[in-house]
């Protein structure tokens, strides 16, 4: 039985439109993945799933009283209210009858002889609840995910404001699976998980009794987790009813059939256009020519297959730097207290370096503390004369309204429009997403836009704090083609081993003081 049945949703977003008619079901107990290249829709679909918007057309009917839980990374939450208050939130019910259960037990001594009977039963009415609801095993569940997802329990006691974007992310991850709703719906949960923290959700998922749809472009994740993939595709969502593997063969095959089949169309339709340009003017063939102008005009276009785009990713240099390019002498990093041992490390001309670490650790902590954003805590640093650095930051916020062409246009005022959007085209964006605000454009197509701004900043130390995090496969491939090619020195933090190991000529791996 389905859950979810979806029929003929049409969606535009600033005059694009995403979906033509699509339609897609989803059924109990499913465990489903959504893909597809930047910019199709995805995460805007799971926001169409969970009624946060509303499509243009078309329907969107769940199943009854189902309960739909929506991960939101972004989610407002307030800063001052301890993690354990936001994550027992989930749990606040079943507080609430543990506390009424108490007040009965102790009313007894306040009460009349004659209504003890009465007031027990209702007492242990509510612990049957609670034990149905397997209350007393709640912290178990609660240090499990917490364990799982790469905290310590000691998180718990922390206020929100002082967790790091990695940590706050996991934490509303957490409180979702906490809430065993009946469906998931989850957009790029891996994004701040290291390969253990992965692979421990992903035996999560495998395990979860109920459904979900997630949307994630790490390819190794989807492997292990897909049982059903969505493929969203010239505005229609396509069932694989398989594996991801079962998918990208199938989808292969489909690809060639429908190449096929519009290559044959393409060839009848131009064998019919010139029969009928050459006898619409006789008198004797005329007739002919008009059934068959009709017969086309009916006919059902095939679409030609869409293709995957191409991506010129490509990071120049003006000069070379000195041998010592930087250099750290016990180094203190943080926020008041040092998050990090102190740091001692030499970084050569031309090395390509992976800075590494569990989430939380203060990776970008690092980087920021070394670009002078955030001051250090002790130690020294020094960067050789001759570096021109050029950055790309994990999180960035644009100013509502600012277009890609705006954004890349106030670094390089010297282009013409026709350079501008020259440079977008070579990192994926057209002309459609150059003129939007960058604020409605995915997470990956707002990483290609900040991939472009670096193109021509000639920087001989490229830092790049998790550049991968929402770029589809294919701009992965060309953003390691680009930084195994690039002649400068690289300092590449990244949680995806299978990304920067081809890169990297080493990773130095940042741990916790003892």
């Amino acid at each position: 039985m389905s859950i979810l049945d979806v029929e003929g949703i049409q969606f535009s977003y600033s005059g694009e439109e995403l979906y033509q008619k699509a339609s897609m079901r989803l059924f109990e107990g499913e465990h489903a993945v959504l893909v597809g290249p930047n910019g199709t829709g995805k995460s805007t679909f799971l926001k169409l799933l969970d009624k946060r918007i509303k499509p243009d057309a078309g329907s969107i009917t769940w199943m009854p009283n189902k309960k739909i839980g929506y991960l939101d990374q972004y989610a407002k939450i307030n800063p001052n209210i301890l993690v354990k208050t936001y994550l027992y939130d989930v749990f606040l019910p079943l507080f609430e009858k543990e506390k009424e259960m108490e007040r009965l037990y102790h009313s007894i001594a306040h009460e009349p002889e004659e209504k003890h009977e009465k007031i027990l039963h209702w007492a242990a009415d509510l612990q049957e609840q609670l034990l149905d609801s397997d209350f007393y095993q709640i912290k178990s569940l609660v240090g499990n995910i917490i364990h799982g997802l790469g905290l310590q329990m000691d998180i718990l006691e922390e206020p929100i404001k002082h967790l790091s974007g990695g940590m706050r992310a996991k934490i509303i991850l957490g409180k979702l699976l906490l809430e065993d709703a009946d469906v998931l719906l989850l957009d790029e949960p891996t994004n701040f998980l290291d390969v253990r923290h992965i692979e421990w959700l992903s035996k999560f998922l495998n395990n979860y009794q109920k459904a979900f749809i997630v949307v994630s472009h790490h390819e190794e994740f989807l492997m292990e987790i897909a049982q059903t993939v969505f493929a969203l595709e010239n505005g229609q969502i396509s069932r694989y009813k398989g594996d991801y593997l079962f998918y990208l063969s199938e989808r292969e095959l489909r690809l060639k059939q429908q190449e096929k089949a519009f290559t044959n169309q393409q060839k009848f339709i131009k064998k019919t256009e010139e029969f009928i340009q050459k006898n619409i003017v006789r008198a004797t063939t005329t007739k002919r020519a008009q059934s068959r102008r009709k017969m086309l005009e009916k006919i059902e276009r095939i679409k030609p297959p869409q293709k995957d785009k191409k991506y010129h990713f490509h990071f120049p240099m003006s000069k070379s730097t000195g041998k010592d390019v930087f250099t750290s002498v016990d180094l203190e990093i943080g926020y008041g207290e040092p998050l990090l041992e102190p740091l001692s490390m030499a970084i050569l001309r031309e090395e390509k370096v992976a800075i590494t670490g569990k989430n939380g650790v203060g990776k970008s902590t690092f980087i920021k503390t070394i670009l002078d954003i955030v001051p250090k805590l002790g130690g020294s640093y020094h960067w050789i004369d001759t570096a021109q650095i050029a950055y790309f930051a994990q999180d960035l916020k644009f100013e509502d309204g600012l277009t890609p062409f705006q954004y890349i246009h106030h670094e390089y005022q010297h282009f013409t429009k026709k350079d501008v959007m020259s440079l977008l085209g070579n990192h994926g964006i057209d002309y459609d997403m150059a003129t939007r605000s960058l604020n409605t454009l995915s997470g990956g197509e707002q990483t290609k836009v900040r991939l472009a701004r670096l193109r021509h900043q000639k920087g001989n130390v490229l830092i790049l704090d998790e550049p991968t995090n929402h770029l589809d496969v294919q701009a992965k491939e060309a953003l390691k083609d680009a930084l195994i090619n690039y002649q400068g020195t690289l300092i590449l933090v990244s949680h995806e081993k299978e990304f920067y190991q081809d890169i990297c000529d080493y990773e130095i791996t940042l741990y916790e003081p003892e």
